[in-house]
């Protein structure tokens, strides 16, 4: 297991007073300080397994945004005067409302897991008709409750991501390490006790799921880990060389923006840099469109095109106000680091390979959501075999492991039923916490409680959203059958005593007296 020998209470007797002429103080204090070390590795696998539960879902968060607003229209593609139009009448809206000028605004073209155009600014996005009209906001805040989730943990974004980060970190160093703990860990790769003793049974699936989804699973948490430490590491190097300016770390990966210029401007001409695009690049797709301070005179536009069967995310393709091309950023083909640094965002996030690469990652996402949790509940059961006090850390796990996907799905209820203005993450972690407490007050009837609860949730909000939107895309109705699907499963789990069992662990047999 991922915590040391301290954990598993193997020294226990020695340091619990075990030795003649200790006080009742010292004996005190070190059983409070191996409940602390205890909770502190409690809350650590609490982090990653809402990291890897929130992944799972994010991986395919473009179908869970149409999932969320299923009566947009859907559409191939956008012509280049639509793509103009709506940014005119984007810009236009935002000065009427007396909002203060955007700096960035982005035009996302229809894809194949997103057919929707949308044009964003600094203060919100909206989906654009096949004409260039505006059709509507874009409101999918609880996809971007799942997105923050995964990045930050609702954490600020700075201290968020570097948390993210080290957990990734975190990740490759407890692969790496259970690999050499147990030696012979591949050739018992496909052997699978599941039966009897329950504790065994969970070790098996732990051992084998962290064998099979090693070499993804290690390169998943990799780039995670990169990509939110990158963040201490451009404070660090911006602080020491470049007076705190953070653009200018990223300006030798990315490019650099031009000197602004507030002067008033005509809006750029994003449709002549798309048309000429098109003519130059012909095998590049744009995927989105960049206008950087429109309707002022230092405004530019860059056109990312996605390059197929590549790792990167994608080439910056850089265009003055009036469409004239001046060059690209080299991503696709300039420096080995420039190239590394751009492929590193698909790798940890699957969007590359379409449809069949995005289920992998889906099942890598559960199967590293199964090895997170299955992990802590082996060690709970340890702590109880040893005799041990487990059963308030088991009734605080059990409500973290079955209560925050019912928290999930109740947030995706709510915002169905309530619309795009409910305070979904104030919500879901004020509910976390009352469960954590009622786990540890009754740690013995939580597990099985909100399993039962889950079954339900997830049922309902399949079924409702299916019902209410029959003529939702294909994407939406599917997600609606694996939504009831995984209820389904989860009520059929609750017959299995020994099942029920095994993620809150208790150690024992299944079937046997508690």
């Amino acid at each position: 297991m991922f915590w040391g020998r301290s954990m598993t209470g193997e020294t226990s007797d020695k340091r619990s007073g075990g030795g003649r002429g200790e006080s009742s103080d010292a004996r005190g204090l070190v059983t409070r300080s191996l409940g602390a070390h205890g909770a502190i590795g409690l809350l650590a696998g609490a982090m990653l397994y809402l990291v890897c539960l929130s992944g799972m879902l994010v991986v395919v968060h473009h179908e869970w945004q149409r999932w969320e607003q299923p009566d947009i229209a859907e559409m191939e593609a956008l012509s280049p005067a639509a793509m103009q139009r709506a940014m005119g009448e984007m810009l236009a809206a935002e000065r009427a409302e007396g909002l203060s000028p955007t700096t960035h605004l982005y035009l996302a073209t229809p894809a194949e897991d997103m057919p929707r155009g949308i044009v964003t600014t600094d203060h919100g996005g909206a989906y654009i008709g096949e004409d260039g009209s505006l059709q509507g906001p874009e409101a999918t805040p609880w996809t971007q409750f799942l997105i923050d989730m995964h990045y930050y943990l609702h954490l600020p974004s700075v201290w968020g991501m570097t948390l993210v980060g080290a957990l990734g970190a975190m990740m490759v160093a407890l692969a790496l390490t259970g690999v050499l703990a147990h030696p012979r860990i591949f050739r018992d790769a496909f052997r699978m006790r599941v039966r009897g003793q329950a504790r065994v049974a969970l070790t098996d699936i732990h051992n084998r799921l962290s064998v099979w989804t090693l070499p993804l699973a290690t390169a998943v948490s990799l780039t995670g880990a990169i990509i939110g430490l990158s963040i201490v590491t451009s404070f660090t190097v911006a602080g020491t060389w470049f007076g705190g300016d953070q653009t200018q770390v990223y300006t030798p990966i990315f490019g650099g923006e031009a000197a602004p210029d507030p002067a008033p401007a005509p809006l750029p001409d994003v449709a002549a840099a798309l048309e000429d695009a098109a003519a130059r690049m012909p095998d590049v797709v744009p995927g989105l469109v960049i206008a950087h301070d429109p309707g002022t005179a230092g405004q530019h536009v860059q056109v990312m095109g996605a390059h197929e069967r590549r790792l990167i995310f994608g080439e910056y393709y850089n265009y003055d106000a009036a469409g004239n091309y001046e060059g690209r950023a080299g991503l696709a083909d300039g420096a080995l680091g420039q190239q590394a640094a751009s492929s590193v965002y698909r790798l940890h996030f699957g969007n590359f390979g379409g449809l069949p690469i995005k289920l992998v990652y889906v099942l890598l996402g559960l199967a590293m959501t199964v090895i997170s949790g299955s992990g802590v509940s082996i060690w709970l059961a340890k702590r109880r075999q040893k005799g041990l006090p487990a059963e308030r850390m088991q009734g605080a796990w059990s409500a973290l492991v079955w209560g925050a996907p019912a928290l999930i799905a109740a947030a995706a209820g709510l915002r169905l039923i309530g619309g795009a203005t409910l305070p979904l993450t104030a919500l879901f972690w004020a509910a976390q916490i009352l469960l954590v407490g009622i786990g540890i007050w009754r740690p013995a009837i939580i597990g099985r409680g909100l399993r039962g609860l889950l079954a339900l949730l997830l049922l309902l909000v399949g079924s409702g959203h299916a019902l209410a939107h029959p003529g939702a895309s294909q994407a939406a109705l599917i997600l609606d059958g694996l939504i009831i699907l995984s209820g389904l499963l989860c009520a059929l789990s609750l017959r299995r005593a020994g099942a029920g069992k095994a993620l809150v662990s208790t150690g024992k047999p299944a079937g046997s007296p508690a």
